[in-house]
């Protein structure tokens, strides 16, 4: 049941260097190429479409921004997800281009775009929202809080998350509006017009929620573009943001399970989320892009941490 005022329940490089073939790549920092310049920023420019890298639209109908192929009216907001990684559940985002109405503030699509779907474009991407949650009113801002209203599932069996399902599904909340309006400001989340202490009997709710500590909570691999399943064309861009060791990242082209280009690309600074960008050429097919943190353990500790999309070369 969905108790208002106390617990809420579910209702219902220097340059990069490369090597291999097909191809050249050749890394390069680009300050600036990704939306979310600092680790305390929220992700700026809302609105401003995320660098282009070949267009993608999902089976669940998301759309993937895209400034050359983005349909007339929409604007680019980050949307996270959650992935799994070798460290625990991290978040992801996806740059979604959405339609805001007359008046309305990006904050409103982007918590609608979160809410509508089970996960990102990319499959690896998912939500910790139940299905049946929606935007009861338009998110505002006011006194230095954004308010976002929601409602919860009407009929049905109620989904009730896991604790730590919901405080990643908090999580993905306070991260994609403070990232589609610009802003740090703490997000007060209410339920149907009232203040509710608890969201599920898990996660509590009755302050304003702060976005939690990027390091602790964010893939330190992001690659932005291309998306998943992108189009592009022989030559292209990769960029993304990372947090990794002396600046350095490792990526890898693969097609099938065969590497076919590698090497290494640098962001604007170390142990910090910085943008980084490199440039890739390869033959018509399709292939996996993998951007990763460098293994500094040679193969003796954890994993390291990577992001990977499906791209096709036309």
């Amino acid at each position: 049941a969905l108790l208002v005022g106390a617990t809420v329940a579910g209702c219902g490089s220097p340059a990069g260097s490369g090597s291999g073939s097909p191809g050249s790549a050749a890394g390069s920092v680009a300050p600036g190429s990704s939306a979310e310049a600092s680790s305390s920023e929220p992700d700026s420019s809302p609105g401003a479409a995320a660098p282009g890298g070949g267009s993608s639209t999902a089976p669940n109908g998301a759309e993937l921004a895209d400034p050359e192929h983005a349909s007339p009216g929409t604007r680019a907001v980050p949307v996270y997800y959650y992935g799994h990684t070798p460290a625990g559940d991290r978040l992801y985002r996806e740059f979604h281009q959405v339609r805001a109405g007359a008046g309305e503030e990006l904050g409103s699509p982007a918590v609608r775009e979160l809410l509508a779907r089970s996960g990102g474009v990319d499959p690896a991407y998912r939500s910790a929202w139940p299905r049946g949650w929606t935007l009861r009113a338009p998110v505002r801002r006011a006194a230095g809080v954004i308010t976002v209203d929601l409602a919860g599932p009407v009929g049905g069996a109620a989904a009730v998350p896991s604790q730590a399902s919901a405080a990643l599904a908090v999580r993905q909340l306070v991260y994609t509006v403070q990232g589609a309006l610009g802003s740090v400001d703490p997000v007060r989340i209410l339920v149907g017009g009232q203040t509710a202490r608890q969201l599920w009997g898990r996660v509590d709710v009755a302050a304003a929620q702060g976005r939690d500590d990027p390091y602790e909570v964010r893939s330190p691999i992001q690659i932005d573009n291309p998306g998943y399943g992108a189009r592009v064309g022989r030559t292209f861009r990769v960029t993304g943001e990372a947090a990794v060791f002396e600046a350095t990242l490792d990526w890898q082209v693969l097609r099938g399970p065969t590497v076919v280009q590698h090497g290494f690309a640098t962001t604007a600074e170390g142990q910090k989320f910085s943008p980084y960008s490199f440039q890739l050429t390869l033959e018509p097919g399709t292939y996996t892009l993998r951007v990763s943190q460098e293994d500094l353990s040679g193969g003796e500790g954890r994993p390291p941490i990577t992001d990977s999309k499906s791209i096709t070369v036309r």
